[in-house]
Formats: C-alpha cells, sequence, structure tokens
C-alpha cells in the first residue's frame, strides 16, 4: 500500500509554520509498511483542494489530510473531501457533546461556528479529538482511504497513534522497522568508507545515512512480518559496523549524547561539576534537559572573565597571564578547582575561542581547550573547531560529552 499526505493550509505555503505532520505522518507510516510516495501542500482554497484529491486518488492508495478542520469559513478540508466523494454532512451528535463538554470546562460559551466541526458524512468513522475541538476522520470509498486529521501537532499525533493506527494495521501484511545508530568522532565521508561495502550490497535491511547536526546517523532498516524477525535481520548488520566503527557508536535511537553520559554517571555512582567558559553554559544545558540528571549532576560555573576564573575557580592569576585563558594550564585549573570546591568526583572544564573576533595567528578562532580530573589524574585536550560562533560553542559541548564517555567507558 502507499500514501500521500497533503497539507492544507495557506500559512504552509507562506512559511509561517513548518509542515512538521508530513514528517510525523511519514514515519508513522514507515513503521506499518506502507509507502508515502507524494507530499502535497495547498492553501485554503476550494478548488485547489479537489484537484489535490483528484490527483492523489489517480496514483495513492491511503490519502491523508492535515489542517482546514477548524471553525472558520476559511476551514475547507472536511467539507471539500465530502464534496469530491458526492456525501452529505449531517450533524454528528457525539461528537458535538463533546465540543460542548471542552468550552464548558473551560468556563467559556460554545460559539455556533464551532459545530460545523462536528458535521461528517454518515459514511464516516469519526475520531475522536482527546486534546481540542476538531475530530478527524476515516471514509473509505472506491478501494481508497481518505484519512481527515487536525493539523495541530498536539491533536494530529495522539489522534494518529490511538486511532489510525490501529484502523491501517488490519489492512497491512508487514511492518518497517528500523534502529539508528548514532555516531560522533568520525566524519560522515568517513563513515561511508568504512561501511562502502555494506552499502553497495545491501538488500533487506537497508542502510541510509540521514542528516544530523554534529554527528553522523546510520539507520538499518528490515521489513518483516513482525519486529522480532525484523530485528533478526538488523542485528548481524548492526554488529558488522559496530565492528568497524567502534567507539564511534555512541548511541541508538532516540539517545542523546547528554543521555548517554548522564547514564554512564548513574551506573558507576559519580557525580559530576563542570566550569565553562566558551560554550556559555551549553553543556550544562544539554545535560539538564535529561530528566534525573539532577541525580549525578551538582553544579556548573560560567566563569566567562579572567576575575571569574580566578575568584570561583581558584585559577592562578599567574597561569593566565603567561599562558592565557585559552591554554592547557588553564583548562586545567578550572577542572580541578570545580572539583574540589564542588565535592564532585569528577571536574570537567572548557575554554575557548568562539568568534568571530578574539583569535590570533597563534590562537585562532575555533581554538578550545578541555580538562577532565578526577577518574585518573588531570587530563586536557587541544581542538580546532571551524564555523562560526554557534556552531563552535555546539561542537565543544559535544566534543567534552564525548571525551567524558569515552573516559566513563574506560
Amino acid at each position: 500500500m502507499n500514501a500521500e499526505i497533503i497539507g492544507i493550509g495557506s500559512e504552509l505555503l507562506l512559511g509561517q509554520i513548518v509542515n512538521t505532520d508530513a514528517q510525523f505522518l511519514s514515519q508513522q507510516l514507515s513503521f506499518m509498511g506502507i509507502d508515502v510516495y507524494w507530499h502535497t501542500v495547498v492553501g485554503d482554497n476550494r478548488s485547489r483542494i479537489l484537484e489535490a484529491l483528484r490527483m492523489a486518488t489517480t496514483r495513492s492508495d491511503i490519502i491523508i489530510t492535515t489542517g482546514g478542520l477548524g471553525p472558520t469559513m476559511d476551514d475547507l478540508s472536511k467539507e471539500t473531501v465530502a464534496e469530491f466523494l458526492g456525501m452529505e454532512l449531517e450533524e454528528h451528535q457525539p461528537s458535538l457533546k463533546r465540543i460542548q463538554n471542552y468550552f464548558q470546562a473551560l468556563g467559556r460559551t460554545m460559539s455556533g461556528n464551532n459545530i460545523k466541526q462536528a458535521m461528517f458524512p454518515r459514511e464516516a468513522i469519526v475520531l475522536q479529538n482527546d486534546n481540542g475541538t476538531a475530530p478527524g476522520a476515516i471514509i473509505e470509498k472506491n478501494k481508497k482511504v481518505y484519512i481527515i486529521l487536525p493539523g495541530p501537532p498536539a491533536e494530529l499525533q495522539p489522534m494518529f497513534i490511538n486511532h489510525v493506527v490501529p484502523y491501517l494495521t488490519g489492512k497491512t501484511k508487514s511492518g518497517i522497522y528500523s534502529r539508528v545508530l548514532r555516531i560522533f568522532g568520525i566524519g560522515e565521508s568517513s563513515v561511508e568508507e568504512r561501511i562502502q561495502d555494506l552499502l553497495l550490497e545491501q538488500g533487506n535491511p537497508t542502510i541510509a545515512p540521514l542528516a544530523a547536526s554534529g554527528e553522523v546517523k546510520l539507520r538499518i532498516t528490515a521489513k518483516a512480518s513482525s519486529r522480532q524477525k525484523a530485528e533478526k535481520l538488523i542485528r548481524p548488520v548492526q554488529g558488522e559496523i559496530e565492528n568497524r566503527l567502534g567507539n564511534a557508536v555512541y548511541g541508538y535511537d532516540e539517545e542523546t549524547m547528554e543521555s548517554v553520559v548522564i547514564n554512564l554517571l548513574r551506573a558507576k555512582k559519580l557525580r559530576l561539576a563542570l566550569a565553562e567558559s566558551c560554550t556559555g553554559g551549553h553543556i550544562s544545558d544539554l545535560i539538564t534537559n535529561i530528566p534525573g540528571a539532577s541525580d549525578v549532576f551538582l553544579e556548573s560555573c560560567i566563569t566567562y572573565s579572567n576575575e571569574a576564573k580566578i575568584a570561583r575557580l581558584g585559577v592562578s592569576p599567574d597561569t593566565l597571564m603567561k599562558y592565557g585563558a585559552v591554554s592547557h594550564q588553564t583548562a586545567r585549573e578550572m577542572a580541578e578547582g570545580i572539583r574540589k570546591t564542588s565535592g564532585a568526583d569528577i571536574g570537567a572544564a572548557i575554554t575557548g575561542i568562539a568568534g568571530p573576533g578574539g583569535g590570533t595567528h597563534e590562537k585562532p578562532v575555533g581554538l578550545v581547550y578541555m580538562a577532565i580530573t578526577g577518574l585518573t589524574d588531570t587530563q586536557t585536550r587541544e581542538l580546532c573547531l571551524g564555523g562560526n560562533r554557534l556552531r563552535i560553542k555546539y561542537g565543544s559541548a559535544l566534543h567534552l560529552l564525548n571525551w567524558l564517555r569515552l573516559h566513563l567507558k574506560g
């Protein structure tokens, strides 16, 4: 089976919002073994929506519309699909009651135009919206399936998972299952070179590089009648890639570098403290995005100025005078200082030149020094990164987290 997604809304064409619905739906449909060959976007215009539906019906088994289910006159999706299919709309009492209850719970009076959100063809399977006022619908006609969904992701996603997935699962004989390998420290071209023969020989499963910021992702995808059978196909390919890339494979699927580091700290019952200069707290921000990070993360100091490095971390004025703020020596004293004052098991520090100004011939923009102390003796490392200020800050943060990961793994 194949599907087409029609995003409806002039705001999509104007670039006022990003069409994340299409991304979500394509991913979910692929998991069920349903191929998506077409994405279409059309404005709030009856004739153009009808034309999009006509075209989609000639080439797709499943046609999914997103958006255009609101109460206003320019919300035309459901009405136009019904017109296209030659069906009349009538009031769906359970939906009307839920909409009325929704407004009552908010202490507001329902407007008369909200009634149109409860109008559906009699032939439709109406999909309850637990997160808004716009129900969706599924309509089958002439061996085609039309699925009408609201636009807001907070409404569309649970509706699709809770109602559409069970409906479509009964119509597919196989599913598509994936495993994503997350890789850091090796460039995309180098990764491709190391697994080139696997890429050339692939069948089922397939191997595909994915666009990523600051890292490389490889998605291994198998088509099978069950997850267990798919995992059996994926496992040997995954093992071969891991053998070739080694410790550069840092995580899987939705894992992030910071979540991996937090889990390693938790497993070893170790506590971390950070001293950040050039990254301006970005490493701490990444870490504290992980629920439960407070179990292992004690504190962070953004010691941006030399005065702060001296007063808060005990960096020697002589060190700063002789070697500068961006140096092995300063990074070392920053890491040792934060570990001592915080009482953490591990102290880590970073200092560098993020640019665009401040660089010299001896110390160019992108020069970064990192230090880690507590696991063994204090160690420092030098990096030279490219890109603009934000890329240098982000890249520096990932490099320090990755170095921590490798230290924690021993």
